[in-house]
């Protein structure tokens, strides 16, 4: 930014471009970040989307479908067929509400605990390579903004 503005200063003819918005920055990062973790996935016979599923499961325990599907940022008719191949391959399993007899919920199995394990150090190390060039207190301050946003944007989604 300093370049471009020293630039127009010394009367460079050359336009200025306007940098990505915030918007179009955070879609690049989920983007790549999706990819690569379909990649790590992959192995488990996961797709990311599965894999976010588990994790919302394993910090919030006891889900309806319709709550699994708001936190894993899918659409009721994703998150019924996602629901049954994660019961088929016994990564999840479906029973009565302790609180509320008549509502079914979710919660992962020790397999599906399993699998989270495996891949933890995976994941643990691809979140330290998207960070790599940013500083400790850089990376707890974006982690802190990335919550305020979604915390505005979604005001009934709880922050872990």
């Amino acid at each position: 930014m300093a370049l471009m503005e020293n630039e127009g200063a010394r009367g460079d003819s050359a336009p200025r471009t306007a940098p990505p918005t915030l918007l179009y920055l955070m879609k690049q990062v989920e983007l790549s970040v999706r990819s690569a973790l379909d990649d790590l996935a992959r192995p488990e016979g996961l797709t990311a989307l599965q894999y976010t599923a588990l994790t919302v499961l394993e910090r919030h325990p006891d889900l309806t479908a319709a709550h699994l599907a708001r936190l894993s940022f899918v659409t009721a008719q994703s998150t019924a067929d996602m629901v049954s191949t994660l019961l088929d391959r016994e990564l999840i399993e479906r029973h009565r509400d302790p609180r509320d007899r008549r509502r079914l919920v979710m919660a992962l199995t020790r397999r599906g605990r399993l699998v989270l394990d495996r891949m933890r150090p995976q994941v643990t190390a691809l979140e330290e390579r998207m960070l790599g060039q940013a500083s400790a207190a850089e990376a707890t301050a974006l982690r802190h903004t990335l919550e305020l946003c979604r915390q505005a944007l979604h005001e009934d989604t709880p922050v872990d």
